[in-house]
């Protein structure tokens, strides 16, 4: 396919016809996920995105320095390996393929060797001391279950295809990641773990359901890993759209849509894009109730963004570190909710939480020989303002001594940038919305069909909807399924 967003940006044809089964609006995940669905049904689609690339929260660009590439927000990608959507359709032939580091995480902590999430349970067990035996019970059940578990959380709330393995998974999600890590958990090393994956709910370690992301992401992490896309994220979205173009799907690019007036007739309109966002693009046409609703819409905290041009790898302590593609730097259970605790508040964190992601230690096509790129956000208050840098590096030099001097540039994103390269980003909000249990799945927008609006044919299908964040495709897969039993 050639270099990621390269060859669509020059192939990407205008559109042809004058009307369609469906448009769909924003070619995110979710947005691409919607078309093939209906693609695939042999329907007309035509897909419209603002940007000279596809792929929205998939994109990859040399930020830093030529021959650099880096991942604009997503990187790792374990919802992708576990999805129903991915699970369905082979992307392999069409130029996607997945690199998995030898472990999928690493957690350093001060004074003592890094706790690894390795694809093994029973290694990973083995690595937590006293709390062995504990984790073991706690991750062997929702292993077994991974698939009958993804199936049902990966949707709006509802009747269960598999009740009981739901109901083993239920009782322990639905509680603060806080409360079940001190709970479970003895040792500093296996509360720190569990510590790390909650903090990717962007939620507070204390506020219930936090630490349903501690429980699934470890579980996924034995179960398909935590890749990579070899040479980027972009080739995620190249390889969707390769498949849509011989479905004989339309794209658009650098098409602004700022009302209806902007798009073709159509039978189903699919938006990927945040409720504000559809509050001005359809306006008066939707009921006043509905609008407001789709405007007091609550974003959560936003990122701070940071990636790096590196003379080598990252120097650190642990060389077990360099065997994992991702890891979480913030320390103790403690030190993580209080970072994210502090974000919860409107707080900006003295020592924020750090995700990093090393890519080109197991994808050479990322950098130039002999040099790295190094990928690296923290949460912060939404439309926070305040440069992030220094407390980013410091958190990494803690566990890498020497790191700045591997920095041959540096490119950052406040919350205002991340907005600006994604009008889905309100205020930095990656997730597009508070992810918590009751915006996600408790009739979100206040409608029991989520992904419909009462307007006929109007539907909204990114991450805002259930099941909210991540690159798993099924807001728009699931809103297309409704398209088509609605009006298509």
């Amino acid at each position: 396919m050639g270099e990621p967003g390269r060859d669509l940006v020059r192939k990407a044809p205008m559109a042809i016809r004058t009307k369609y089964d469906a448009v769909i609006v924003g070619s995110g995940p979710n947005g691409l996920a919607a078309a093939l669905t209906i693609a695939q049904k042999k329907r007309s689609v035509l897909v419209l995105e603002e940007k000279a690339t596809l792929g929205g929260g998939t994109r990859t660009q040399e930020l830093t320095l030529p021959g650099f590439r880096h991942d604009v927000c997503s990187a790792i990608h374990p919802l992708a390996l576990a999805s129903p959507f991915f699970r369905s359709v082979d992307l392999s032939d069409r130029g996607l393929e997945w690199i998995h580091s030898p472990v999928p995480l690493a957690h350093p902590l001060d004074n003592e060797g890094a706790v690894l999430l390795d694809r093994s349970i029973n290694a990973t067990a083995e690595g937590l001391g006293t709390d062995s035996r504990r984790y073991h019970k706690l991750y062997s059940s929702l292993l077994k279950d991974w698939r009958k578990l993804v199936d049902d959380l990966l949707k709006p709330l509802g009747v269960p295809k598999h009740p009981l393995a739901l109901m083993r998974f239920g009782p322990k999600a639905i509680q603060s990641a806080k409360h079940l890590a001190l709970g479970k958990f003895k040792t500093r090393r296996a509360q720190a773990l569990f510590a790390g994956n909650a903090a990717h709910s962007i939620l507070p370690l204390e506020h219930w359901s936090s630490a349903a992301f501690g429980l699934l992401l470890p579980t996924l992490g034995h179960a398909v890993g935590w890749p990579m896309a070899r040479g980027g994220s972009q080739a995620i979205a190249d390889s969707m759209a390769n498949l849509l173009e011989s479905l004989g799907c339309e794209m658009n690019l650098g098409k602004t849509v700022s009302s209806l007036n902007d798009l073709p007739d159509a039978r189903a309109i699919l938006f990927d894009v945040t409720p504000r966002q559809l509050a001005r693009i359809a306006g008066s046409k939707l009921p006043s109730s509905y609008q407001k609703r789709l405007i007091s819409h609550i974003h959560g905290p936003g990122v701070f963004k940071m990636d790096w041009a590196l003379a080598g790898p990252i120097p650190w302590k642990d060389p077990a570190c360099y065997l994992a593609g991702t890891l979480h730097i913030g320390g103790s259970l403690e030190e993580i909710a209080r970072a994210e605790g502090d974000v919860g508040k409107g707080i900006i964190p003295e020592k924020p939480f750090v995700l990093l992601s090393q890519p080109s230690l197991f994808d050479p096509s990322r950098a130039p020989e002999g040099m790295q790129t190094a990928w690296a956000y923290c949460h912060v208050p939404n439309g926070c303002p305040l440069d992030m840098s220094n407390a980013i590096e410091d958190q990494i030099e803690r566990f890498a001594p020497g790191f700045r001097d591997s920095i041959l540039s540096r490119h950052s994103m406040s919350t205002k940038d991340m907005e600006s390269y994604n009008p889905n980003y309100v205020g930095g909000d990656i997730a597009g919305g508070s992810q918590s249990f009751e915006q996600i799945f408790i009739r979100p927008l206040g409608r029991w069909q989520p992904y419909s609006t009462p307007v006929k044919g109007i539907y909204i299908c990114s991450s805002s909807m259930p099941p909210g964040a991540g690159v798993h495709g099924m807001c728009g897969h699931l809103a297309a399924k409704r398209a088509l039993r609605d009006v298509l």
